[in-house]
């Protein structure tokens, strides 16, 4: 019995860790997942992370490719499209169902919104990528719902995918005063606004996507060899973060 709660520990890790890297940017779409270099860095079997692997891919986090191994899901435009739809569907769904912000909730969006501001100012865009998609996760939160929590934490981590593919510029501060006006309403107890600020906020982030973008299979050596960015590519794009701010989740 301690051992099956104990794997299930470790693969709940696993998956968490992997989660989390993407959530700030730190693993890239395309990504390879060697089973044998997670076991050696988790210190456990294959089986342990090919388990935790499955799970991912139930979640549309990772996919399997016959004889090559586990991947971070690429998402095409459709289902950029897609991912979008739900969000709206989610996040408006559970601004509409809230009846009152409490001063803990209160207390803890606005420090969120002074960490976003903190990085903006500091030009931290790693920092900024997790912030902008956590923002929406800390809602969700507020509501004491653990399902819509997981399901709004993997949509969160599916669009910051979508948006390392598609989406060529980094306007922070536009989607900061997006965060900020949701919580406006939110504090004036006016969640039917909340929601439907919720909803163009997540417009204005698609809108910014430019779908006929393709991923570039040879940006690694690319970089590698210190060759200049395919000119279609956005994901070869790395803009001044000082010169312009995110359209982030």
């Amino acid at each position: 019995m301690q051992e099956s709660h104990t794997s299930e520990t470790t693969q709940k890790s696993i998956e968490a860790t992997i989660v989390s890297g993407i959530l700030s940017a730190r693993i890239r779409p395309g990504t390879r997942l060697g089973e044998n270099q997670l076991a050696t860095l988790f210190g456990v079997s294959r089986t342990r992370v090919r388990e935790a692997m499955m799970r991912l891919e139930t979640r549309g986090i990772v996919h399997v490719s016959p004889r090559r191994g586990w991947f971070v899901v690429e998402p095409s435009a459709e289902d950029a499209i897609a991912v979008y739809e739900a969000r709206r569907i989610v996040e408006a769904g559970l601004l509409r169902s809230m009846r009152v912000l409490t001063e803990e909730g209160r207390k803890a969006l606005e420090a969120h919104l002074n960490e976003e501001r903190n990085a903006m100012a500091a030009g931290d865009r790693q920092r900024l990528t997790y912030l902008m998609g956590d923002f929406h996760i800390r809602i969700a939160e507020l509501s004491g719902n653990a399902i819509i929590v997981d399901i709004l934490r993997d949509l969160t981590a599916r669009t910051i995918l979508i948006s390392m593919l598609y989406q060529s510029e980094f306007h922070a501060a536009q989607s900061h005063e997006g965060h900020c006006r949701i919580f406006e309403a939110m504090q004036a107890g006016d969640f039917v606004k909340a929601a439907a600020l919720s909803v163009e906020h997540l417009d204005e982030v698609e809108m910014g996507l430019d779908l006929t973008a393709r991923p570039d299979p040879l940006s690694d050596l690319r970089n590698s060899l210190s060759l200049p960015p395919r000119a279609t590519s956005a994901v070869s794009q790395q803009p001044d973060l000082k010169a312009t701010t995110s359209k982030e989740q």
